[in-house]
């Protein structure tokens, strides 16, 4: 491990195109952080991504596309190990010894789940979607994770994990790190600009409501200055009274690093349209060398390309090890080459 800094393993969907503001503040910005303290593996998901219908060539582009993005917010392979799930087939190999540990109640009990086939109709829903957090679970005990930085909403697929590392370890010996959730508490939730009492969310959000990093900057600002306020003028930080307010507090301190009160000193006695101006600005400012960061990787896709399949060789170097040691305690007649 590298520095015995504890290591560290997250994931995100390449579903989605643009990362919006609360994909990037709540998760992105974090995990940049983190590969300066940590020994850190950072994924993007395909696998995943396909427990619903897809559009194959777009899932493909999509898989470029979010880790183009990673690298424009500050993801260093050097720093850490960045590489595509279905690229290190040792994922699905050890999700399936953790399916056939896994308890049919068990994984029945997922809220998660629950959520997204009772959308589909139960009678629609993958068997994929309903195993998926036992693929989550074989994806962070395949690296050892000491650490699995997740939001609250994810905090009972790191409970299944630890339950299925205690029992294998329990049943066949000492095998898997039992890790421990990395809530970010001290991430700013980032609300819908249309409407501040739900969650910035692709599923959720109106189109105006949302901020994806790689529309025009134009667009962007646009969106700030129509975001949804109050009757009253007074700029305060008050989410209950206030939360369109407070949300565009929330997303201005932590663009700029300046305090939510220092920046309610600064508009005291202004109007919204001031704080929406300024804020519109900040977004821009911060927009635009992201889109063309981006951009740069996406049209040099041989370097892209290049740069993953060292990640999975350096992921599969871990991987690999770790297979071959729960493949042996489960009892599987080792292949003579």
């Amino acid at each position: 491990m590298a520095l015995n800094r504890p290591r560290v393993l997250s994931g995100i969907q390449p579903t989605a195109g643009s990362f919006h503001l609360g994909n990037y503040l709540g998760a992105v910005r974090q995990w940049v952080a983190l590969q300066e303290s940590h020994d850190a593996f950072y994924m993007v998901v395909d696998l995943h991504a396909i427990t619903v219908p897809q559009d194959p060539a777009e899932l493909r582009a999509n898989t470029r596309l979010a880790v183009a993005q990673l690298l424009a917010a500050g993801v260093d392979p050097e720093r850490c190990t960045l590489f595509v799930q279905s690229h290190v087939p040792e994922h699905a190999q050890l999700a399936w010894i953790m399916n056939c540990l896994a308890g049919f109640g068990e994984a029945s009990r997922m809220t998660q789940f629950k959520d997204k086939s009772a959308k589909q109709g139960a009678g629609n829903a993958t068997v994929g979607l309903f195993t998926y957090p036992i693929l989550q679970v074989a994806d962070i005990l395949l690296y050892q994770a000491n650490q699995v930085p997740v939001g609250e909403d994810q905090r009972q697929h790191i409970e299944l994990t630890r339950d299925l590392a205690e029992r294998f370890n329990g049943r066949f010996g000492d095998t898997f790190t039992v890790p421990e959730p990395y809530i970010l508490k001290e991430t700013a939730k980032i609300y819908d600009l249309q409407d501040p009492s739900i969650k910035m969310s692709k599923s959720a959000s109106t189109p105006k409501g949302l901020i994806n990093l790689l529309d025009e900057p134009k667009t962007t600002a646009k969106k700030v200055k129509s975001a949804v306020t109050d009757t009253d003028t007074v700029i305060k930080y008050d989410t209950e009274n206030k939360p369109g307010v407070s949300n565009l507090l929330t997303i201005y301190s932590t663009l700029t690093g300046r305090t939510v009160a220092e920046l309610e000193a600064d508009y005291e006695g202004k109007m919204y349209g001031a704080l929406k101006t300024d804020l519109a600005e900040v977004m821009v400012e911060f927009v635009t060398p992201f889109r063309s960061r981006t951009q740069q990787y996406l049209d040099d896709p041989e370097t892209l390309d290049a740069l993953l399949a060292k990640g999975a060789e350096k992921a599969r170097a871990v991987a690999a090890e770790t297979l071959a040691t729960a493949y042996d305690k489960v009892g599987m007649l080792p292949a003579k080459h």
